[in-house]
C-alpha cells in the first residue's frame, strides 16, 4: 500500500542503547521508509551522552533518505550548547526539528536556560531564522502538569506565536478529545496543522503505566478488555490493532491532516494499522 497523498504520515524512533538495537533500527527504518513517509522523528533526552546518541540516531535514520526531525528539549539545555547543536544540525542538512519543554527533572538536575517550549522556539528562530520547520507538542487531554485546559490551550498558542509551524499530539485513545482541542485552538486564531500521535497497543501493562504518567486515558471498555486477555498476547495485540485502526480512521475521516506513529522502534504494529486505513489519494 502506498501512502502517497496529502495526508502526512510520519514515524518516531528513540535512540537505541546497544549495537543490536542500532542494527534493528536500521531494519525498521528501511521497512517504514518503503511507505514514503513525510518524515521520521528521533526523541531526545537531557544530558550530553543522550544528546550525542540522538545525534547519532538521526544520522542513522537519515540514511534511509527520509527527512528526519530531531527532538530538542528545554531541560538542561544551555544557550551556548544549544546554539552549537543547532549549527551541527544545519551543517549536516537537517531541516526539521521537534521543540519540546520535556519532562521536568527530579533531584538536583537543573532546568536550564529555557523554562517553556515557547522560549526554546523563540531562541531557535533567533539563531536560525526560518531554516527549520518546527513542530511542537499538543495535549488533547491536557498536559498532566497543567492546572486547567484553558492554561494548556494558551500555552499551545504561545508556542505557535513564537514560531512553530505544526504540532504533533501526545497519544490518546479518544477522538473527541482531539477534535475538541483543535476547535479550542482554532477559536483562538491558531491554524497550524495538528497531527494526531498514535500509539499501537502491543503490551498492556507497559501502556497502562506510561498512560498514567502522561495523562493519556484508556477508555474503560478497552482497558477492561485488554486486562481480560492476560498473557494471551496474540488476542491482546489483535484487539489493540483493531481498536487503534478504528481510532485512526475516525481521525482521518474527521479531517486530521495526518498520523504520527510512536513506533517504539518496531515496524509491524504501525504498518498493520496503516494497512487497515482507507487513505485519501
Amino acid at each position: 500500500m502506498s501512502t502517497e497523498s496529502s495526508l502526512s504520515i510520519s514515524f518516531e524512533f528513540f535512540p537505541p542503547r546497544t549495537e543490536v538495537g542500532e542494527e534493528k533500527l536500521r531494519l525498521v527504518r528501511d521497512r517504514l521508509a518503503e511507505r514514503s513517509p513525510h518524515f521520521f522523528s528521533v526523541t531526545f533526552g537531557a544530558g550530553g551522552s543522550t544528546r550525542e546518541k540522538t545525534f547519532g540516531t538521526v544520522q542513522n535514520v537519515r540514511e534511509s533518505g527520509v527527512d528526519t526531525a530531531p527532538h530538542l528539549s528545554c531541560i538542561s539545555s544551555e544557550r551556548s550548547d544549544l546554539s552549537d547543536l543547532l549549527k551541527r544540525y544545519q551543517d549536516v542538512g537537517i531541516e526539521r526539528l521537534v521543540a519540546l519543554r520535556g519532562d521536568m527533572p527530579s533531584g538536583s538536575m537543573g532546568v536550564g536556560d529555557f523554562r517553556y517550549a515557547s522560549d526554546l522556539i523563540q531562541f531557535i528562530r533567533e539563531e536560525t531564522g526560518d531554516h527549520f520547520k518546527l513542530s511542537v507538542a499538543a495535549y488533547p487531554e491536557c498536559h498532566p502538569q497543567s492546572d486547567t485546559i484553558e492554561k494548556d490551550v494558551s500555552r499551545f498558542v504561545d508556542k505557535v506565536k513564537a514560531g512553530a509551524d505544526m504540532a504533533i499530539t501526545q497519544y490518546f485513545f479518544n477522538a473527541d478529545a482531539y477534535f475538541h482541542f483543535v476547535d479550542r485552538v482554532r477559536a483562538k486564531g491558531c491554524d497550524v496543522p495538528i497531527i494526531p500521535g498514535i500509539m499501537p497497543i502491543t503490551n498492556y501493562s507497559k501502556l497502562a503505566r506510561f498512560s498514567e504518567l502522561c495523562g493519556a486515558e484508556i477508555p474503560r471498555f478497552a482497558r477492561r478488555q485488554l486486562e481480560a486477555y492476560g498473557d494471551d498476547t496474540q488476542s491482546l495485540q489483535a484487539f489493540g490493532q483493531e481498536f487503534v485502526t478504528k481510532l485512526s480512521q475516525q481521525l482521518i475521516d474527521g479531517g486530521a491532516p495526518g498520523i504520527h506513529f510512536y513506533t517504539l522502534n518496531q515496524a509491524e504494529p504501525s504498518l498493520a494499522i496503516l494497512d487497515g486505513l482507507s487513505l485519501p489519494r
